[in-house]
């Protein structure tokens, strides 16, 4: 950031006092501009033994399959958020959404909460931040063209987890070199 949202002055980066990080400051009206951490939620949309990916249209990772996801919008609950997600890029709907998996990415200041829930229906198809969508079973999935590291995780635990049948909630980390700590 070089200047102020608020008046426009040019910002310095310093402690603010009674702080403890670094902080994009604006002397001339006195704003902190803090800044967080961006909220991703998405969810794995399952019909039957399959689940519905989507082949990204967009960058970062163009041509590279997801789940759908996306950030999270101010106004909206996390929850309508991913099922907003879920429409966008690949125009479906699930009956419901149970929360599933949170994970921690702090080198690019990101969080990602994903839902699992049954669709509602066959009707999907790509979005505009999609190319395709289709539905796969766990021995089709294109492992080696998933767009990022989360996918892959929560991909890895869905299929682990189906395999008793309990799909209890969890959250771990995920670190640059794509490794849990």
């Amino acid at each position: 950031m070089k200047y102020c949202n608020q008046c426009g002055s040019k910002l310095e980066y310093r402690i603010p006092e009674g702080d403890d990080r670094l902080r994009f400051i604006c002397d001339a009206c006195q704003t902190i501009h803090y800044q967080n951490p961006k909220l991703v939620v998405g969810c794995i949309p399952v019909w039957k033994d399959r689940i519905l990916l989507c082949r990204r249209s967009i960058e970062p990772r163009y041509g590279k399959w997801t789940i759908p996801a996306g950030f999270f919008e101010q106004g909206e609950t996390v929850e309508a958020g991913a099922k907003r997600e879920l429409y966008e890029e690949a125009r479906a709907s699930v009956e419901f959404l149970e929360p599933y998996a949170l994970y921690n990415i702090p080198f690019i200041s990101q969080v990602y909460l994903i839902f699992r829930g049954p669709l509602k229906d066959k009707n999907f198809r790509a979005g505009y931040e999609s190319l395709e969508t289709l539905l796969f079973r766990e021995d089709e999935i294109p492992w080696n063209d998933l767009a990022f590291t989360v996918v892959r995780e929560v991909l890895c635990r869905y299929y682990k987890d189906g395999l008793t049948g309990v799909f209890p909630f969890y959250m771990e980390d995920i670190l640059p070199d794509g490794n849990k700590p």
